[in-house]
């Protein structure tokens, strides 16, 4: 083969691989549900990591640590990794709205918005489970579980939030600066309408850390909104 499709070929083995992953979890999910698929994508992520890390560090020449973190890394500065989770959260973004978009100009905004809020369904719980054993939470922390679980979202990395202690049982948590919304109030746009896709996402989100735990919308598009927030949201535990 030439060159050129090699170089081609091993960006598209990489493309592949990401998505067959996804397939499997998703086919996981299909036949075992949902509960089991997170249990196994957190043994099989964690085998795959490694021998995906190990081998490529051996192709590309770069170190890794036990975990497989590439040491390139550990040698960065704070400022270094701040800037490099903000890129790579930002891309989980663009990664998000492309597919949106590509089914919005293929069949529109209604089959677009339900494959939308039905994937909330699949990755708010995703995110939950990831969190919860990054941070060694257990099925029951609560509304300070909550609190912690949203700063650790891939949105917190890229928008600015705040969360409001109501009482003992209550929080409420804001969207003070989105960066879907802002960009859109920058061209001039409307708000998009994301409010369906929100209940989804933050009912499913709080579910899966504490299933006490549950959601009301205080506002969100397209629903009016003050300047300080574009969405509101409270989670309470009767």
């Amino acid at each position: 083969m030439e060159k050129e499709i090699l170089e081609k070929l091993i960006v598209e083995g990489i493309r592949r691989t990401i998505a067959h992953y996804g397939m499997w979890f998703a086919e996981t999910e299909h036949q075992l549900g949902l509960n089991i698929a997170l249990e196994i994508e957190k043994e099989a992520g964690d085998a795959s990591f490694i021998i995906q890390m190990k081998r490529l560090s051996k192709l590309f020449g770069f170190d890794i640590d036990e975990n497989g973190i590439p040491k390139s890394i550990k040698n960065m500065s704070k400022e270094e990794l701040e800037k490099i989770l903000t890129g790579i959260s930002a891309n989980w973004l663009a990664n998000d709205g492309v597919w949106f978009q590509a089914i919005e100009r293929k069949l529109g905004m209604n089959d677009a918005k339900r494959c939308n809020d039905s994937c909330w369904t699949r990755f708010s719980p995703y995110e939950a489970s990831r969190i919860k054993n990054f941070l060694g939470l257990g099925d029951n922390s609560g509304l300070e579980g909550m609190k912690k679980a949203l700063e650790y979202r891939m949105y917190s990395f890229i928008n600015k939030q705040s969360i409001e202690q109501v009482d003992e049982n209550t929080i409420v948590f804001k969207m003070n600066d989105c960066r879907v919304q802002s960009a859109r109030k920058r061209k001039g746009l409307e708000d998009y309408p994301c409010k369906t896709a929100g209940i989804v996402e933050y009912t499913y989100f709080a579910r899966s850390i504490d299933s006490r735990i549950k959601t009301e919308c205080i506002c969100c598009p397209p629903d009016e909104h003050p300047d300080e927030y574009f969405c509101a949201w409270k989670f309470f535990i009767d």
